[in-house]
C-alpha cells in the first residue's frame, strides 16, 4: 500500500464510522427510491406545521396517523440533518475536482514524456527508446474505453450525393409580349 491508499483508507473507515452517528439512517432500496419520495418530500416545512396545529385544535383531523409532536421532531430532522448531506455532498465534489486535477496533472507530464520519447526516438543515438514509443502509443490508443469501441464500430454513413433539385417553373415572360392581370368587373 503507498502513502496515499492508506490515509485514504483510514478516512474511509471514518467516513463510515460517521454513518453510525447518524440517526434513522436508511439506505435507498433502489435506484429511483428518491424519486419516489419526491412529492411529498416535497411539500414546505409551514405547511406540515399548518397541519401539526390544525390536529391538536381538531379531533375530527386525528386519525391515530402522526401526533403532531412527531411531525415537528420530523421537521426538525430535516431541518439539523439537512445541512450535513449539503456539506458532505460539497466535500465530495471539491474531492472528486481535486481526483481529476491531480490526474490531469500525471496525465500531462506523461504526454509530454511521450512527446520527448516521439522526437528522441527519431535520433539513431536513442533508438533504444524506439519500442518503448511503440509500447506508449499503443496503451494509450486502449485508453479510450467503450465509447471509443462504440464510435469505431458504428457504420460511417456514405456520403450524401447532392442532385440538381428542379426549380419551380416560372411563367415565360418575354419582353415582347406584355403580361396581363385580370381585371377585376
Amino acid at each position: 500500500m503507498t502513502v496515499h491508499s492508506e490515509a485514504a483508507q483510514a478516512l474511509i473507515v471514518q467516513v463510515r464510522a460517521l454513518r453510525e452517528k447518524i440517526p434513522n439512517l436508511v439506505n435507498p432500496a433502489s435506484k429511483d427510491a428518491r424519486v419516489k419520495l419526491a412529492s411529498a418530500a416535497s411539500v414546505p416545512a409551514d405547511f406540515v406545521e399548518r397541519i401539526a396545529v390544525a390536529v391538536e385544535n381538531t379531533p375530527a383531523l386525528v386519525r391515530g396517523a402522526t401526533d403532531p409532536a412527531t411531525s415537528r421532531d420530523r421537521m426538525a430532522y430535516v431541518e439539523a440533518w439537512g445541512p450535513v448531506a449539503d456539506e458532505v455532498e460539497a466535500l465530495a465534489r471539491v474531492i472528486r475536482h481535486t481526483v481529476a486535477l491531480v490526474r490531469n496533472q500525471a496525465g500531462a507530464d506523461a504526454l509530454t514524456t511521450y512527446a520527448l520519447a516521439q522526437r528522441l526516438a527519431q535520433r539513431p543515438e536513442h533508438a533504444d527508446l524506439i519500442p518503448h514509443v511503440a509500447d506508449m502509443r499503443r496503451t494509450l490508443r486502449k485508453r479510450g474505453g467503450r465509447k471509443a469501441k462504440a464510435k469505431a464500430e458504428q457504420p460511417t454513413p456514405a456520403p450524401a450525393t447532392t442532385a440538381p433539385v428542379p426549380s419551380p417553373a416560372a411563367p415565360a415572360t418575354s419582353p415582347t409580349t406584355p403580361v396581363t392581370t385580370p381585371s377585376k368587373q
